[in-house]
C-alpha cells in the first residue's frame, strides 16, 4: 500500500504562526501532549472521518490523522503520522510544522480552553492545603474550571519536552513556563 504524503500544502490564508489541529480518534494521546505545548488542538474520539474533514476545513485546522485514507483527502490540510509512539508522533509534528514550547503549559490538557492566570487567594478553597502553602502561580481553566499550577513533576515534562526539542533541531524557550498540574 502506498504511503500518502507527509503534508498536504499548506493553507495560504492560515496564520503559520500559529498552527491550530484537529486529531483523529487514534491519536488521543498526541493531542494531550499539543494542548501541554499549548497548540490549539480538537479531539473527540467519536467523530467520524467526515466531521474531522468538515471541521478542519472550517476552522482552518491541520488534520492529523494515522489513518491512510483519511490523508489522501482533497482540500484540508493534512498531516499523516507516521509512528504509533506517542514520541515519536510528537516529535514528527514538532519538525514538519515547526513547533516551539513558547506557550507550553497555556491551554488545558482535558478541554482545549487557554489558562488564564488567577490570583492565589481566589483559589485557596480549590486545591488541596498543602499546594496552597508551597505554589505561588495558579492559572485557572474557564472551560472545565480546572486549577492548574507548577508541581514536582513539571521539571520532569519539561525535560522531556527539551529532548524532543533537541532530537527536532529547536530550541527550548523557558518563557511563558505556566502550570501543569490540576485540580477540580
Amino acid at each position: 500500500m502506498d504511503t500518502p504524503p507527509s503534508r498536504s500544502l499548506p493553507d495560504p490564508n492560515a496564520d503559520s504562526s500559529s498552527p491550530r489541529f484537529i486529531a483523529d480518534a487514534m491519536l488521543g494521546k498526541l493531542a494531550r501532549w499539543l494542548r501541554i505545548l499549548g497548540y490549539d488542538t480538537r479531539y473527540d474520539a467519536r467523530a467520524d472521518d467526515h466531521e474531522l474533514v468538515r471541521l478542519a476545513r472550517a476552522e482552518g485546522r491541520i488534520l492529523l490523522t494515522r489513518d491512510r485514507d483519511l490523508a489522501r483527502r482533497r482540500g484540508v490540510d493534512c498531516l499523516f503520522i507516521e509512528d504509533e509512539e506517542v514520541e515519536a508522533q510528537l516529535l514528527q509534528v514538532m519538525r514538519d510544522v515547526t513547533l516551539s514550547t513558547a506557550r507550553a503549559f497555556s491551554r488545558c490538557v482535558v478541554c482545549n480552553e487557554p489558562l488564564q492566570p488567577v490570583d492565589k487567594a481566589e483559589i485557596r478553597n480549590r486545591v488541596p492545603p498543602y499546594v496552597y502553602r508551597t505554589q505561588e502561580r495558579f492559572a485557572l481553566c474557564h472551560g472545565c474550571a480546572r486549577v492548574y499550577w507548577p508541581a514536582t513533576h513539571w521539571q520532569r515534562m519539561r525535560e522531556r519536552l527539551a529532548t524532543l526539542e533537541l532530537g527536532a533541531g529547536l530550541a527550548l524557550d523557558h518563557q511563558g513556563d505556566h502550570q501543569e498540574r490540576s485540580h477540580r
